[in-house]
């Protein structure tokens, strides 16, 4: 998770997956199977630019943030230590630590301004320092994983298939498969999380599908 992997990846692949299974069941009914595939296309490389580009964009303002707060509570620790470790001592004491050794290590840690520093923005801001998530691995990530996404629900048709109900099955089981790996990092049960993403994925199908039937798309 602190690497800056996991959350771009999980909701790339499940972006890239519903995109297109929306937008096949959209007009996949009413075009040729060459369009589905053209259109497909250029979703996958504009959505996958969009998503690389908005993770990017979101790490980029996440890992400033955490560095401008560091900056100022290095300030803080530098300009009036005793009153800082004094802080500390009481978070700790109000967690149910004895105050003398709550004071007692908080001295110790003001001689090792480093890890006061470390120490103080983990208590004090909730976040870690030491983790900051990476801005490329976060967006190639989600634009790998946006990509193959999308390319799940257009195999059908890249192999010769003109069936719109066979491209939403491969799409179909592409998001049960997606939601049963996910279910190893949240420590979910498989068939819940696996049930919840083809749940979401078909109401998005719906969706669309419905929006192309009125104006005139219907599956054949």
């Amino acid at each position: 998770m602190s690497g800056g992997w996991l959350r771009p990846a999980v909701f790339g692949a499940m972006d890239g997956l519903v995109t297109n299974i929306s937008l096949i069941a959209g007009v996949g009914g009413g075009v040729a199977p060459g369009t589905i595939v053209l259109t497909g296309t250029a979703g996958l490389v504009a959505g996958g630019i969009s998503m690389a580009l908005g993770e990017y964009t979101r790490v980029r303002a996440q890992n400033e943030q955490l560095a401008a707060e560091v900056a100022k509570e290095r300030r803080e620790l530098h300009k009036n230590p005793a009153a800082e470790a004094d802080e500390l001592a009481h978070r700790w004491i109000e967690r149910g630590l004895p105050a003398d050794l709550a004071h007692s290590v908080a001295d110790i840690l003001k001689e090792n301004p480093d890890e006061a520093l470390k120490v103080h923005v983990r208590e004090e801001l909730g976040m870690d320092p030491d983790s900051s998530p990476s801005l490329w691995l976060a967006a190639t990530s989600s634009f790998l994983c946006f990509s193959v996404g999308e390319l799940i629900p257009l195999l059908s048709y890249l192999l010769g298939s003109d069936s719109l109900w066979l491209a939403l099955g491969i799409g179909g089981l592409g998001l049960f498969i997606a939601g049963a790996l996910t279910a190893r990092f949240t420590r979910r049960h498989w068939l819940f999380s696996s049930l919840r993403q083809l749940s979401l994925g078909a109401l998005a199908a719906a969706a669309t599908y419905g929006a192309g039937t009125l104006i005139g798309v219907s599956a054949t």
